[in-house]
């Protein structure tokens, strides 16, 4: 064979390629997989969580502010106050709000722990003095506030739902310490006495919304705590049975029941409110009417800056204002079923765990009366409403997911490296896990 007919043997030949891999760890290829990629791994970082809970809680405190200010000058003017009233006391609470979310995030978890059972006997001890005629002050047909002097109210019963968190946590921890959780009795005592202690406290007020905010933490206490669902379905049975005696004892909660999904106000009007707050989302449109030009809120839509301030937001933002509280809190509510999932820490867990619930079913009882798919509880939207009482706990509530966000070992050490060691970061340290961090070895060690 000449060299000539070799070469063109050799031509002829199909090569043998080999698939070149990209590298692990380096950058994503383009396109929708590529994109999916690199959204997976910014919500894979190990500081998501924390970036969620301050970002997204940060932004619907500054959007409450500004719907309390678009929302309240028509009440504050038919009631002979400055239009700025219930705005400057909402940003005096947020500032005050502010200053406990710093503490609560600077707290450590012993210290928390600490607080758990003097929170739980003062709240207590306040709901007891609501009932007593000269303190307790009624406001709507609920006696559940005390007044301070001067135009200042505190409702005792916001601060029972923080309290009851840290409590709660604090003893299933305990528990679980000395596994003692595997035991029915165990799970039910001291936990269900003293919730229906405090429930049966915030009942004599009349105030059955927060007292269902309460079941709900309840609830979520002993999901996390692996109750037997036969346990579980008898707990939910037997407060469905109690609410529903509740409910069929008072022609007010009745009232509100038959309004859901009524588009009509109905004899008397007893449906006026649940009806004017489906007008105000449907004449929104997708962008809304403009920040100050509802129509509803000309004494219309009662109670436009606290329990339906979504319906107000909704007409002046639009469905694209609304659409993006509810990510917003969707966002806060993954971030904190994040941070129970991911802790070793007991207590954080069932504290985070409580968090999230209080704060997830607390908007979604408020959003679903506001659209007619539930009965109109008097509970306000989580740090969008207009209410100090119930915006101080729950930024304090907001600064313990802070802390316990901070406190994962990925988010410690993800916090470490940010932090200059002499104007850089220190070296032979990589990122290998979300998890956790491990240094480079050298050459040749296996």
């Amino acid at each position: 064979m000449t060299a000539r007919s070799a070469k063109a043997a050799a031509a002829r030949r199909p090569r043998r390629t080999t698939p070149v891999r990209p590298p692990r760890g380096g950058r994503p290829p383009g396109g929708p997989r590529g994109l999916h990629t690199r959204l997976r791994r910014a919500w894979d970082r190990p500081l998501t969580a924390y970036y969620l809970i301050l970002g997204g809680s940060l932004l619907i405190t500054v959007l409450g502010l500004v719907m309390v200010y678009s929302a309240s000058q028509i009440k504050a003017l038919q009631s002979g106050l400055a239009p700025t009233f219930f705005f400057r006391k909402q940003l005096l609470a947020a500032v005050l709000g502010s200053g406990l979310l710093v503490l609560a995030a600077r707290l450590s978890v012993r210290v928390h722990r600490m607080l758990a059972y003097p929170l739980l006997a003062g709240s207590v001890f306040l709901m007891c003095l609501v009932q007593i005629p000269d303190i307790g002050v009624a406001v709507n047909g609920n006696q559940n506030w005390i007044s301070l002097g001067g135009p200042f109210q505190m409702q005792p019963s916001e601060f029972g739902k923080l309290a009851l968190v840290l409590w709660g946590a604090d003893l299933l921890a305990r528990k679980q310490d000395r596994r003692l959780l595997t035991q029915w009795k165990h799970l039910l005592v001291p936990l269900i006495p003293v919730t229906f202690l405090v429930l049966g406290l915030i009942m004599l007020g009349g105030d059955m919304g927060t007292a269902i905010i309460l079941t709900a933490i309840l609830f979520g206490l002993l999901w996390l705590a692996g109750a037997p669902t036969r346990l579980f379905v008898g707990v939910l049975g037997g407060a469905a049975v109690i609410g529903a005696l509740l409910i069929m004892t008072s022609a007010n909660r009745m009232s509100r029941l038959a309004c859901i999904g009524a588009t009509d106000p109905g004899p008397g009007d007893q449906c006026w409110q649940a009806v004017h707050g489906i007008y105000a989302l449907a004449s929104g449109g997708f962008f809304g009417s403009g920040l100050g030009a509802s129509m509803e809120k000309w004494g219309e839509l009662p109670e436009p800056h606290t329990d339906f301030i979504f319906a107000i937001t909704g007409e002046e933002l639009g469905l694209a204002g609304t659409l993006s509280v509810l990510a917003l809190f969707a966002a806060l509510g993954y971030a904190g079923i994040r941070v129970a999932g991911r802790t070793e820490d007991p207590f954080v867990r069932y504290a985070a765990g409580g968090v999230t619930t209080w704060i997830t079913a607390q908007a979604v009882i408020n959003v679903g009366a506001v659209l007619g798919l539930l009965p109109i509880a008097g509970v306000p939207l989580p740090l969008f409403s207009y209410g100090g009482s119930a915006l101080l706990p729950t930024m304090f509530a907001i600064g313990l997911l802070i802390a316990f966000a901070r406190d994962e070992p990925a988010a410690r050490a993800a916090l470490a490296m940010r932090q200059p060691v002499f104007g850089r970061r220190p070296a032979g340290v990589r990122w290998k896990t979300m998890r956790r961090r491990v240094k480079k070895r050298p050459s040749g060690e296996r």
